[in-house]
């Protein structure tokens, strides 16, 4: 099954390179565990544009954005943006996962395992 080919803001990419080199301590921690095809072999990037945003890490062929989120992301005003934003990125077929920075900070295993049964889940292996 050929997965569909999200379009992107070609001007998202020049941040995009910047965010990738700025990634906070609890970004840095999760895509130790992400890259190389650690997860049931799924290749995910790092700081991905898709549509008009970019999603900290994005596995296209599982079309999964994961969002690692910070005690700001609990502000009303925040949680409209990030809700409205997931609802756009569902409408083009991304499933969106979160995790709050302690929980990646504090307790890698549990994100990681909840990461590969959602993949799991998702691949039916």
């Amino acid at each position: 099954m050929q997965r569909p080919i999200i379009p992107y803001r070609a001007a998202l990419k020049k941040t995009a390179r910047m965010l990738r080199k700025s990634m906070s301590y609890p970004e840095i921690l999760l895509w130790k565990e992400l890259k190389s095809r650690q997860i049931e072999g799924y290749q995910f990037n790092r700081q991905r544009p898709i549509d008009h945003y970019i999603v900290d890490f994005y596995c296209k062929d599982l079309q999964l954005a994961i969002e690692v989120d910070g005690d700001d992301h609990q502000l009303p005003r925040t949680r409209e943006h990030d809700f409205n934003r997931q609802e756009i990125l569902e409408s083009l077929g991304v499933e969106v996962i979160r995790f709050h920075n302690n929980d990646i900070v504090y307790d890698i295993e549990t994100v990681v395992d909840k990461i590969r049964n959602w993949v799991k889940e998702k691949t039916g292996t």
